[in-house]
């Protein structure tokens, strides 16, 4: 286990546990924050051993978004942080979580607010527990909605109900959110973590490393794409490459013989040929 700047980090059973862990300040969060986090999900990525990624928080809230207790978005120790990159902070985090080859679920233990729920937008399992709040409250601070938020929400809820949550400002229970299409499930509080694990060992624990970090980062690419054609070249591409790689054959045999089968991709080398595929654009104002 380790802690870093209020975040706890824990593996067990190839499940990575990042913990919010600033309760007595609603577990917000700053640039420095930010940083870690991304570090950590590089760690991940890098570490064949961890096939999931679980967010959670501790007290009564998830995160409640940046951490405004100076009177502005930014505290003036981490002015310089933001100006090297001229950057949204969240977008940065929302962009690594994107990118990431694991699978990441969010566990919504309370409060998710702003940046607290931004994050949540590229996650690909989101389940809350019945104490869940969450609120897209820029317009109630004077700015927008931030993470790339304005990319991602639409795309998971529609866009006339991002367009309610976005321009009242108001606060969802997790009713609300899983009607809304946010959450996949809610759950009793003292058993939304056991559901956390159990969802990373149902989408990991039968699977290919390696074809659950193509299928990741193919599925999300594929919003981007304006043609059902483009992605049928990357999918072709894929579908020749990984059918000569062992857990290919792997699979194949297993499923002849009736057994589980034995996989032994590492999606930290093995995802590289593949990589021209999901390029990130640059960054420019």
């Amino acid at each position: 286990m380790t802690t870093h700047e209020s975040i706890t980090s824990l593996t067990d059973s190839g499940i990575l546990t990042i913990r919010f862990d600033r309760p007595e300040s609603k577990n917000t969060i700053g640039p420095p924050m930010v940083k870690h986090l991304c570090a950590q999900l590089d760690q991940a990525d890098a570490d064949d051993s961890i096939k999931a990624v679980v967010f959670t928080g501790s007290g009564d809230s998830f995160c409640a978004g940046a951490d405004l207790s100076t009177g502005s978005l930014v505290k003036p120790a981490d002015a310089d942080m933001v100006r090297e990159t001229h950057r949204d902070f969240g977008g940065v985090l929302a962009l690594r979580i994107y990118s990431c080859t694991k699978p990441v679920i969010g566990a919504v233990n309370g409060v998710a607010a702003g940046l607290g729920a931004t994050m949540l937008l590229p996650m690909d399992v989101r389940i809350a527990s019945e104490n869940a709040r969450f609120g897209f409250v820029f317009s109630r601070r004077g700015i927008v909605p931030e993470a790339c938020s304005t990319w991602f929400l639409p795309r998971i809820v529609g866009i006339s109900r991002a367009m309610q949550w976005t321009m009242s400002g108001r606060i969802l229970d997790s009713d609300e959110a899983l009607n809304g299409g946010l959450l996949t499930s809610v759950h009793p509080a003292d058993q939304l973590l056991d559901e956390a694990y159990r969802v990373a060992a149902e989408l990991t624990s039968q699977s290919s490393p390696l074809s659950v970090s193509a299928t990741r980062r193919q599925m999300w690419n594929g919003l981007t794409q304006s043609h059902p054609m483009e992605a049928h070249r990357v999918e072709t591409e894929l579908i020749r490459s990984l059918a000569r790689k062992p857990d290919s054959k792997e699979g194949i045999k297993a499923f002849l013989e009736h057994r589980p089968a034995q996989f032994n991709s590492r999606p930290s080398k093995d995802l590289d040929e593949f990589a021209h595929f999901w390029t990130e654009p640059p960054f420019e104002l």
